[in-house]
């Protein structure tokens, strides 16, 4: 698809009045020192217009798209706020506030699409927009071997959707924020630790849909991620470990940093069920180091091994998500991380064994707290969640209304995103999660069940081919478990396995009270790329006789 941004990358900055109110500017300006104050000549009510008004705007590239010969159009006025603090020790590296505002202009012309966007926000320049889109399309059509089938899609009217936060993360003085990450520094540094960093991530996403189908929709998207890592040195033996945050990146607000329920598993870690503690993490984590620092390397071998979904969440993203994408199944990604081993003939047997008969994998765009719950996708289609595993079987993918006819879809599973308003939406990736077991079991009643196993948790390094078949993954902890009980910490392990044999060695799923939600912040994909976010359900999970490495150097 040709794309025209014209000046999409027109950036502005924030008001200083609303500067001010977002980050607390007028109470954090002694730590900070010298983070600029930026000036806007647009007016507040142009960039947070009314719905009315967005509506209007709307309409008329709508109009002027169907005047010029498209059959469908959608369009996003968009307004993208974004913070990011980041802190070493007993000081702060950088504050770094973002605003973006725009709109993007998608259209369906002689069976091809055209898309095309810009900074100014006036009918206009909407209207010379919405032209240029159509233009393209054309273009684009003199290319095309086939027309676009798009799924039918009703319009639902008028409705606004935002994340159900209690404590906007923006509206939290940045002071707080600042004294927050330097008391978790302030921790490690107590407790031993060499160097430490943390970093508190922001996201507010106010997005305005419109489409030719009758749908105007206005989104108030709200995402947060604080995290940290933290190292310790042995100098007698030259020997360096570190530990990250067990945190999740969350589509919450600012009361995600307000700690409720925890498990604590042998005295040894803590998990966070639904909100976290980043000081109590850190404390754990620096002392952790201590026992990383003396662990031995693990000895290469088969394995029982038990993934937290700190661990399981990346291997999920990575050998289910990005599998069962069907751009990725069709080729459309193969310039890009690859395609997929889950070709449409498998699917198409309705028998391909992808995982055990417990291995249940469901895709949705609405669980509560996830990176991926949105109320509808940028194409107009209300969020939903459907199984992609049943019974460890292959039974379908994640598609947008382009798609949907080629799966003998009646309508789109609502999988179409832009991260900008500048971006071409197309296929993302939703929440996909493994389901949790139905008999009562917890992380110790399954520990309790290996003679010879290997617990991961946290994410860590990865590698995986261009078809998502072949792969390795790490933990930043790894605890050995000897007959039924943890018999101390191991380094340097990974688990290798195919995508298929691996999920068909899942023999145990933790129930639906240790399920949790993780995710990644920053998924890339697309030429050019794009990133979006999106979490991963699960429980503690155990695979039989998985193959394991030591990744530790010879000078070890």
């Amino acid at each position: 698809m040709v794309q025209d941004y014209g000046s999409a990358l027109n950036f502005i900055p924030l008001n200083r009045r609303k500067f001010i109110y977002l980050t607390g500017m007028g109470v954090g300006a002694g730590l900070i020192g010298s983070v600029p104050v930026l000036g806007s000549s647009i007016p507040e009510e142009l960039l947070s217009p009314p719905a009315a008004l967005k509506k209007e705007l709307a309409d008329v590239a709508l109009n002027t798209a169907k005047s010029r010969g498209a059959t469908y159009a959608d369009v996003r006025i968009g307004r993208y706020l974004n913070q990011f603090i980041s802190t070493r020790e007993n000081r702060v590296q950088g504050v770094s506030n973002n605003e973006s505002y725009g709109i993007g202009i998608r259209v369906l012309a002689n069976g091809a699409w055209g898309f095309a966007a810009s900074s100014k926000v006036e009918k206009d320049a909407i209207a010379k927009t919405a032209e240029k889109a159509v233009q393209i399309a054309k273009v684009n059509a003199r290319l095309q071997s086939a027309p676009v089938i798009l799924a039918p899609q009703k319009g639902v009217g008028e409705v606004s959707w935002k994340t159900p936060i209690q404590k906007n993360a923006f509206e939290v003085p940045l002071k707080d924020k600042i004294d927050l990450l330097l008391s978790v520094n302030g921790i490690a540094l107590q407790n031993g630790a060499n160097f430490v960093n943390s970093a508190l991530s922001q996201i507010n996403e106010q997005k305005y849909i419109a489409t030719t189908d009758g749908s105007y929709i206005e989104q108030d998207v709200h995402r947060l991620w604080p995290t940290f890592t933290v190292t310790k040195l042995d100098r007698a033996t030259r020997r360096v470990e570190t530990r990250n945050a067990l945190s999740a990146p969350v589509g919450m607000g600012f009361e995600y940093l307000t700690p409720d329920s925890k498990e604590e598993i042998n005295g040894l870690f803590t998990l966070y069920k639904k909100r976290y503690n980043m000081q109590e993490d850190i404390k754990t984590a620096t002392l952790q180091l201590t026992d990383k620092l003396k662990a031995k390397p693990v000895e290469p071998g088969k394995y029982d091994i038990i993934l937290d979904p700190t661990v399981l969440f990346l291997t999920i993203h990575e050998s289910v998500g990005h599998t069962t994408e069907l751009d990725r199944v069709l080729g459309y990604e193969a310039n890009f991380a690859g395609t997929s081993f889950l070709t449409l003939d498998k699917w198409r047997s309705g028998k391909f064994k992808f995982g055990s008969n417990i291995v249940n994998f469901v895709a949705d765009k609405i669980q509560p707290g996830s990176l991926g719950a949105i109320g509808y996708d940028d194409e107009g289609v209300p969020a939903k969640s459907w199984n992609i595993i049943k019974d460890g079987i292959l039974v379908n993918y994640q598609t947008i209304r382009d798609q949907a006819h080629m799966l003998n879809l009646k309508e789109s599973q609502g999988c179409c995103y832009a991260d900008h308003w500048s971006s071409v939406p197309f296929q993302r990736m939703p929440n996909v999660s493994l389901q949790p077991g139905k008999v009562p079991l917890s992380a110790l009643d399954m520990i309790k069940n290996v003679e010879k196993g290997l617990y991961f948790l946290g994410r860590n390094s990865y590698s995986i081919d261009q078809q998502r078949y072949n792969f390795q993954f790490s933990g930043q902890l790894c605890y050995e478990i000897r007959n039924g009980k943890i018999a101390g910490m191991v380094r340097d392990a990974s688990f290798q396995a195919t995508t298929e044999e691996f999920w068909n060695s899942c023999t145990a799923v933790c129930d639906q009270n240790d399920y949790r939600l993780c995710g990644t912040f920053s998924d890339g994909k697309g030429q050019p790329s794009q990133s979006s976010a999106v979490s991963h359900g699960c429980s503690t999970t155990l695979f039989k006789g998985v193959n394991v490495i030591s990744t530790a150097s010879k000078i070890d």
